[in-house]
């Protein structure tokens, strides 16, 4: 089944690349696909959203690759092999690695590295450490989002790990409460300008996502 998804997803993906990304996704991606179905799939539930080999800009000016970006996450996903990246790497590729992590950051963005021998051996514990980092985001006490009351904030943290327009059913689910109590937490968001109406008509929306501004509270307390 995951195969399957892979091969869909994977596909998505080639159709809207060109140059050096294209190349890139057309190489080996054992170890890109072991990250996605150990850990990233699990955990977030749907591969949709994310991007194989994110393109970026170094420090230095030239093109560097994420093996997995979450966009809404800010989150570069990678997968290293001992071999590939410590025992057989030079000083500089070594030192290139580390330039590399140092413009991923300066880019305002988490790299959160996972090593081929961790998926394979300690996938749970890989896992629970992806949803460590997303549970700490705008925990903070004096953060915006922890002055929400809970439902608000779980529908936002939901709806971000979601990655793509939600209904007002999805947060029954995430809520566990009756359709009209969703609809009184949505109402709310929509007023403080954290979520916004897509699709639908003039008086019936069908689905809704974050704005930006419900992203900044999560992110205001790192």
């Amino acid at each position: 089944m995951f195969e399957r998804e892979y091969v869909k997803f994977w596909e998505k993906q080639v159709s809207s690349a060109g140059g050096q990304r294209l190349e890139m996704l057309q190489r080996d991606l054992t170890g890109t696909k072991k990250l996605l179905h150990k850990v990233i799939l699990p955990v977030l539930g749907t591969l949709e959203g994310l991007i194989l080999e994110y393109e970026m800009i170094s420090l230095s000016g030239v093109k560097i690759y994420a093996d997995v970006f979450h966009p809404m996450l800010r989150v570069a996903f990678e997968e290293d092999h001992y071999v590939t990246h410590a025992e057989m790497i030079s000083r500089d590729r070594f030192s290139f690695e580390r330039a590399r992590a140092r413009s991923v950051a300066t880019l305002g963005y988490i790299y959160f590295p996972y090593s081929r021998d961790e998926l394979e051996k300690k996938p749970d514990f890989c896992q629970r450490n992806l949803y460590e980092l997303i549970g700490r985001t705008g925990n903070a006490e004096g953060s915006g989002l922890y002055l929400l009351p809970v439902y608000e904030r779980e529908v936002i943290r939901c709806a971000l790990l979601r990655n793509k327009p939600f209904r007002t059913a999805d947060v029954c689910d995430w809520l566990v409460v009756k359709r009209e109590a969703s609809r009184k937490v949505l109402r709310e968001l929509e007023a403080k300008g954290l979520i916004q109406a897509v699709g639908g008509g003039i008086t019936r929306c069908h689905e809704f996502m974050i704005t930006e501004r419900a992203v900044a509270l999560l992110y205001r307390a790192k």
